[in-house]
């Protein structure tokens, strides 16, 4: 059964968990199960989605109810008027906070429009939440270098995070696409992780049909629980907070 984290006559978000599809896909053509199919099951009602995460993103995702809350929400998503927080473990220690200001091309799979082509404007916020050095050799480097994000995209491009993380040469750990396979390997090998290791931990957004604001959390999962444990994370600042979800209220 998915997790509900809020619920009224016409809107629901649940927290996805990582590895499930939003809705069935010609790239994933073997699967069976999708957040979907499974909320429309367990509300006994249709649907509709409003937004997307990545297969192997988890956290808060927002269905409407009837077709013109999906309407009206899915333009606030276009419109960048809805405010989506993230965190991500990534290899490397990036800067205390900064913006990646980088175009991006459409990524040319199912989801793309026809003739979609031209890099478009993209921009991400960041912020470092807590580092960690490991003594293992991955790279060329006797040590390896780990750090925890917590990121804010301005724009809503596809893979945005991923592949800015990327070009910012500090890719998130477990992405098979962009990622590095030693460091992935690594996690998976040491720590058990063999998931994508980003999370939308809080949207924010004005109701369709009042107008309130509407201020949703969701747990970024026990992997990122347990890997806090284990790496024993050091907040970069002595104001930074240790637990994985820091701009929660």
């Amino acid at each position: 059964m998915l997790q509900i984290l809020y619920q009224d006559d016409t809107l629901v978000v649940i927290d996805k968990p990582s590895g499930l599809l939003v809705h069935r896909s010609p790239i994933d053509r073997h699967e069976t199960r999708f957040a979907v199919q499974l909320l429309r099951d367990q509300l006994g009602r249709r649907v509709y989605p409003v937004h997307r995460l990545d297969k192997g993103t988890s956290g808060a995702l927002a269905f409407a109810l009837d077709r013109e809350t999906a309407t009206a929400l899915a333009t606030q998503f276009a419109e960048q008027r809805v405010q989506k927080t993230y965190v991500a473990v990534v290899r490397g220690w990036p800067a205390p906070s900064g913006v990646i200001d980088h175009p991006l091309e459409a990524v040319q799979d199912a989801y793309a429009a026809v003739g979609e082509h031209g890099a478009k404007p993209s921009r991400t916020s960041f912020r470092t939440i807590a580092t960690v050095e490991l003594p293992v050799r991955v790279d060329r480097y006797p040590t390896s270098r780990y750090a925890l994000v917590e990121l804010e995209p301005d724009t809503g491009r596809r893979h945005q995070l991923r592949r800015h993380l990327a070009h910012l040469s500090h890719p998130i750990i477990g992405d098979s696409t962009y990622g590095k396979g030693r460091h992935n390997r690594l996690f998976a090998e040491r720590c058990g992780v063999r998931r994508l290791l980003l999370a939308c931990v809080r949207l924010e957004f004005s109701h369709p049909r009042t107008g309130a604001p509407v201020v949703v959390s969701a747990d970024p999962g026990p992997e990122f629980a347990a890997l806090a444990r284990q790496l024993d994370w050091q907040p970069v600042a002595a104001t930074a907070p240790t637990d994985l979800s820091p701009s929660l209220p």
